[in-house]
């Protein structure tokens, strides 16, 4: 599956990865994105990650030293990331914010840290009575089209944790379409998108939304 490159400088590439391609090589044997951009030039380096089937803008740095610049831009919440996900159901309109702290779940799964029943809603605001130890995961979501049973709606990380948003929206009963480790409606692939991204020292990223996201 080739991979588009959308911007380029002397310090950075900015790819357009695909859904579905992982970006190391894991147990399958099946092509990964790392692969890729190594067989384009004798070093990258990287910076921050997109799971299997997320796809959207991707940044790889050329040199060490950009490396370690991003590296800290995206630990200490310089970076500003937008996603869009197709989700089953329809979420409230308006903007949401979504306050459930994450811990490891069974086999390759997160879930929030306390019960389902006890996620409550006030101010715009979900949040959780936490009875397991994890850590701060907050969201923010906003509806912008409704699709029949479903709605594409545009997400904001302000923490990156390990399936973060696949795991927001599932508890809150809205998984996204195609994510069948949190038991979202059968697709192709999953529908989450890397829409925007802000890193310090560049003009924001962008890319479009798939067709896919419509169908």
């Amino acid at each position: 599956m080739p991979i588009l490159t959308t911007y380029e400088d002397d310090d950075i590439w900015v790819f357009d990865k695909p859904s579905g391609i992982s970006m190391l090589r894991d147990r399958s044997g099946a092509q990964d994105l790392w692969s890729q951009i190594s067989a384009r030039t004798a070093k990258p380096y990287l910076i921050h990650r997109l799971d299997k089937g997320t796809s959207g803008v991707l940044i790889v740095a050329k040199n060490p030293a950009t490396q370690k610049k991003l590296t800290r831009a995206f630990h200490a919440r310089e970076v500003t990331k937008y996603y869009v996900a197709r989700v089953s159901g329809t979420p409230p309109a308006g903007t949401h914010i979504v306050d459930l702290p994450l811990c490891k779940g069974r086999k390759s799964r997160y879930r929030v840290a306390g019960e389902r029943a006890d996620i409550s809603l006030n101010d715009q605001r979900f949040t959780v009575a936490q009875n397991r130890q994890g850590v701060d995961a907050q969201t923010t979501f906003r509806r912008f089209k409704v699709i029949g049973n479903d709605a594409i709606v545009l997400l904001h990380p302000a923490t990156g944790r390990t399936h973060q948003l696949r795991v927001h929206l599932a508890w809150l009963g809205w998984p996204i379409v195609g994510d069948h480790l949190y038991h979202g409606a059968d697709a192709e692939h999953l529908l989450l998108h890397a829409h925007y991204l802000k890193v310090p020292g560049w003009q924001p990223f962008k890319l479009k939304l798939p067709e896919s996201f419509y169908a």
